[in-house]
């Protein structure tokens, strides 16, 4: 599932190739989208992220928000072929998008605008004070609450994983269990391990490509998820992995505590 550093790419992709440019139309591709509103015509003042959404603001007042889930991607394509497992698509003088998703659960909505304040997501606005008053008291796993998406927006399992590995933090702890320090670490490294994937633009490792269809380069950077049975890189130990609410979580039982 695409993460805060993919979505965050892909709107910075869009931010720059469809700004200012005008819909020329739409299509739908599965009747699970057909009762979308017709925007044709419409003219596209900005794309943002929120969490894990992708906000399309066109000038009528209106946003397209588009939600990537399991297997989504958008696709920039200037030719005329349309690409397999394509849902939908938006027009424009040179060229077009397309939301390509196999599984089939991404969704997009197009409704009222609304500049709602964003207090939950690291690299935007996050009120710490208010956050650990909320949760530095909860019995929960401090993976799950990582993830929990009205508590910390846009962190999945893969980079939930990497931030507890940098911080040498045990992903069964509980956040009730953690002090001062480890939450300075979670906070100071999570942004860390975010902008460096932006930069890397995303993690590949298996549907993700960018809208110009090209791999992410942040896989080269993971040094838990994925590496169950491999040499952990800071003590020689071994990744071990458990399953944690249904998901893989990747650790190092020496460095994690």
């Amino acid at each position: 599932m695409p993460e805060l550093p993919e979505v965050e790419t892909l709107c910075r992709q869009l931010q720059t190739r469809i700004a200012g440019k005008k819909i020329s139309s739409t299509e739908v591709y599965d009747v699970k989208l057909n009762n979308l509103k017709n925007i044709q015509g419409k003219r596209i003042t900005e794309v943002k992220r929120k969490g894990k959404t992708i906000e399309i603001n066109l000038d009528d007042g209106t946003s397209v928000q588009i939600h990537l889930r399991m297997t989504g991607r958008l696709l920039w394509q200037s030719e005329k072929e349309r690409p397999k497992h394509s849902r939908w698509k938006m027009n424009f003088k040179d060229g077009a998008i397309y939301l390509i998703d196999p599984r089939r659960f991404a969704t997009i909505k197009i409704q009222k605008w609304e500049n709602d304040k964003v207090d939950n997501d690291l690299l935007v606005s996050f009120a710490r004070e208010d956050f650990l008053a909320k949760n530095g008291g909860r019995k929960g796993k401090i993976k799950n609450l990582l993830m929990d998406q009205n508590t910390v927006a846009g962190i999945g399992n893969i980079y939930a994983c990497e931030i507890l590995y940098r911080c040498g933090i045990h992903p069964e702890r509980t956040a009730e269990s953690l002090n001062v320090k480890d939450w300075q670490l979670i906070f100071k490294n999570a942004r860390a391990i975010l902008q460096k994937a932006i930069e890397n633009r995303g993690t590949s490792i298996s549907d993700w490509r960018d809208l110009d269809g090209h791999k992410g380069e942040n896989q080269h950077e993971l040094k838990a998820y994925g590496r169950e049975g491999k040499q952990c890189r800071k003590c020689g130990g071994i990744i071990k992995r458990i399953k944690q609410g249904g998901r893989s979580t990747f650790y190092c039982p020496q460095c994690q505590t």
